[in-house]
């Protein structure tokens, strides 16, 4: 073990905080596009066409991420772009991690009282105030949901981007796979899954701490 440690120890802590870095990058790059896009769909007039936009964003997420990776590297290869290092991964990872959070920004803040909104509009509220003041606020918790899944998937899905030149755990990963070396493997995958559930934890700790005093009492409730 301490042979182990010595020899590759410096290059898995390195490739922990490349990996945590590429997620960190996807992760904001997707809720720097999701959140807005989400609001954007909850004031569209037409409930189908924003069902039609979800619709199509929900394509990407059937689709395996080996293959999503796959299809990130020929995406880039058609544009002429280069096919390996950290822009076609980061593409990939941004794509798996739209969803949910889309999807909970909208369900989030349409599932706010409209009584709710009411009353604050006929305060003489905006509807910017509206939106920034009350439904945002009540619908946090649900886009800390989205946000907490989109992590841990993309903290899984950030280990097969090293099969196009990302640094991340994956390396080791497929390493130990290629020369049948378990201690390989397990030191790509062991991270990784820790990385994942502190995350879970954190954000569920977060998601919790945003939860409103009296919705989290009727869920005990119900519970």
């Amino acid at each position: 073990m301490m042979k182990f440690l010595q020899e590759y120890g410096g290059e898995i802590l390195e490739l922990s905080a490349d990996h945590m870095l590429l997620t960190g990058v996807a992760m904001l790059i997707a809720c720097t596009v999701a959140v807005p896009l989400g609001i954007v769909l909850t004031r569209l007039r037409s409930r189908r066409l924003a069902s039609a936009i979800l619709g199509v964003v929900n394509i990407v997420q059937p689709i395996p991420s080996l293959a999503l990776v796959a299809l990130a590297a020929v995406l880039f290869l058609s544009l002429g772009l280069p096919t390996i290092g950290i822009l076609p991964g980061l593409l990939a990872l941004v794509a798996y991690a739209l969803l949910p959070i889309l999807r909970n920004t909208y369900t989030g803040i349409r599932q706010v009282d409209p009584t709710v909104v009411e009353v604050a509009v006929g305060m003489g509220m905006t509807r910017r105030q509206v939106l920034v003041s009350v439904e945002l606020p009540l619908a946090l918790p649900v886009i800390m949901a989205g946000i907490r899944i989109a992590t841990v998937w993309t903290i899984g899905v950030a280990t097969l981007v090293s099969l196009i030149g990302a640094e991340s755990l994956g390396k080791p990963i497929f390493r130990g796979l290629s020369r049948g070396r378990i201690e390989l493997i397990l030191a790509g995958a062991l991270p990784a899954v820790a990385m994942a559930l502190l995350f879970d934890w954190l954000l569920g700790r977060v998601e919790k701490w945003f939860t409103p005093t009296g919705l989290e009492a009727s869920r005990t409730r119900v519970a």
